[in-house]
């Protein structure tokens, strides 16, 4: 059955799966504004500037996610080719899966398959955790390990791995990832990566936030050291960028 978003409820999940993060970070300006009644000039005027600056980055990361995950279109999926002949598509997620609704909806004649490479061993973020409590997972998911997906070999029209794959922290593993999507692919398949970079528009967004991100260089590299070729780079929002790989396409 298709699940509809609700009206911000990608920026409220960021809320409410983080809301560590924000207690720790007003907390924070709340006791520096408390510590400035013990302060003179100049050095009070430093703190209302490190208090205001702190609250700005809290209010331009919110924003951004407003924009990007609830009024950019980024869920409608429009930027996903179609050719109806898809057979099998396989979904992959970090433990949080908020498409495979939404691709089956749009593929309805194929066969969909929902990949999660969660492992709470490597992947110890509190806001997964949450995440998962909150959301269950996609009906019929599969687990996989990273280094090998139970598929046949040249078997899969589609791969989409959706905001998911940095959490392969290691650059190696990530490589052989990218190895076992190349294998599993048709030679006429195609793999869309979605990601934020670690770029000057995201540090302005996310600030420190962005380091959580790999860089464009980072991700080519992978690509290019799984045989995969780059057939076109979309950017959906100015803060994210899908990459459609093939085997056989024209890299960049």
């Amino acid at each position: 059955m298709e699940q509809i978003r609700k009206p911000f409820q990608g920026v409220l999940n960021i809320v409410r799966f983080n809301w560590h993060f924000y207690a720790i970070a007003i907390i924070l300006i709340l006791g520096m504004l408390y510590i400035a009644n013990f302060f003179e000039r100049p050095y009070i005027h430093f703190i209302y500037i490190f208090c205001s600056l702190s609250f700005a980055s809290i209010c331009s990361s919110l924003l951004a996610s407003l924009y990007i995950y609830d009024c950019s279109g980024f869920y409608l999926l429009k930027w996903i080719d179609k050719n109806n002949q898809e057979k099998i598509i396989v979904n992959i997620n970090a433990g949080f899966d908020e498409t495979s609704y939404l691709l089956q909806e749009k593929y309805k004649n194929a066969k969909l398959i929902a990949l999660d490479f969660y492992n709470p061993l490597k992947h110890t973020e509190v806001s997964i955790k949450r995440a998962r409590k909150a959301y269950p997972p996609f009906p019929n998911t599969m687990h996989t390990k990273t280094s090998s997906i139970a598929l046949e070999t040249n078997s899969v029209d589609k791969i989409f791995v959706i905001l998911a794959a940095h959490e392969i922290r290691d650059e190696i593993e990530r490589t052989n990832f990218f190895l076992e999507l190349n294998r599993i692919i048709k030679p006429e398949g195609q793999i869309y990566v979605t990601e934020h970079l670690r770029d000057f528009k995201n540090f302005l967004a996310f600030n420190i936030g962005a380091f959580h991100f790999h860089s464009k260089s980072a991700w080519l590299q992978n690509f290019n050291n799984a045989n995969l070729n780059i057939k076109k780079e979309i950017k959906l929002t100015p803060f994210i960028s899908t990459f459609t790989l093939d085997k056989d396409g024209n890299s960049l």
